[in-house]
């Protein structure tokens, strides 16, 4: 707009966008006036939003360290994850029993070590159910721990792509490793796994301490061996994906694309492996 037309026929300077208003503060980017409401500080004087909101555009966006959008510390998959856990498990005590096994989450939601096309929910949907309060509450305690830690430095995407393939590639491992027959399954331990296994990949990538990790890994991994009722194939498949994923985003961490084709890849081959599992599982 031309400085004729940002002055009254008396020469008296006005705001573009609002011309009832008399303005004679300019802009210190486009040099035209700019009343108080259309005013922004700027490192010297005042630019006008037009300005600041051009100069916006071409500011690039913040990254995490491996590519995700940077939202403070903010854990809002993680509190998700944790809020649908703990819901499910009180949902058994409180929701009649009649209600409660027609649920989405609940209905067929643990698989044993054969299901079918009719049931293709089960290897997710069991991630978010347990079996009693100690297995709830070891599970989302180490969740809180991991994914505070993690869904920052990853984003929620990535994060939530983690969790995700993590708790499938647990399915994967209990269905196509020896286990007893038609053995229910629940529990988000799988996934936990994966973050475990992802934390050991990040924090060496960043060059922090590993060690103290992968001891608490192993140990938790060896319980599973030795503990009844655990399923210790569940927690190697969930491990294996984590770290899979984790180097994947480490490796990509500049190149989106490669990030997004990567996991996709990595989630084509989990299903195909499900697949094949409910056809081949070992009874």
């Amino acid at each position: 707009m031309s400085d004729s037309a940002n002055e009254t026929s008396t020469g008296v300077p006005v705001c573009p966008r609002h011309p009832d208003r008399e303005s004679w503060v300019r802009c210190q980017r486009c040099e035209r006036p700019a009343c108080p409401q259309c005013q922004r500080p700027a490192a010297v004087g005042v630019q006008c939003v037009d300005c600041v909101a051009e100069g916006n555009r071409s500011v690039r966006e913040p990254r995490t360290a491996f590519g995700g959008a940077v939202r403070g510390r903010s854990t809002l998959v993680t509190k998700a994850v944790v809020v649908v856990c703990v819901a499910m498990f009180a949902a058994r005590y409180v929701v009649p029993a009649d209600v409660y096994y027609y649920l989405p989450l609940v209905n067929d939601a643990g698989y044993a070590n054969s299901f079918g096309a009719g049931t293709w929910w089960q290897p997710l949907t069991s991630a978010f159910l347990h079996a009693s309060l100690l297995h709830l509450l070891f599970n989302t305690y180490a969740l809180w721990l991991t994914g505070t830690y993690l869904e920052p430095l990853l984003g929620r995407a990535r994060f939530a792509a983690l969790y995700v393939l993590s708790a499938l590639g647990g399915a994967v491992g209990a269905l196509l490793l020896p286990l007893t027959a038609n053995t229910s399954l629940v529990g988000a331990s799988g996934a936990v796994f994966g973050l475990f296994g992802a934390l050991v990949v990040v924090n060496r990538d960043l060059g922090r301490q590993t060690g103290q990790v992968a001891a608490l890994v192993a140990i938790n991994f060896v319980l599973g061996l030795v503990i009844s009722g655990v399923s210790w194939q569940a927690h190697l498949g969930g491990l294996v994906t984590g770290v899979l994923v984790a180097t994947l985003l480490v490796r990509t961490r500049r190149r989106p694309l490669a990030q997004r084709g990567g996991l996709a890849a990595v989630a084509a081959v989990v299903v195909a492996l499900l697949v094949y599992a409910a056809s081949h599982a070992v009874v």
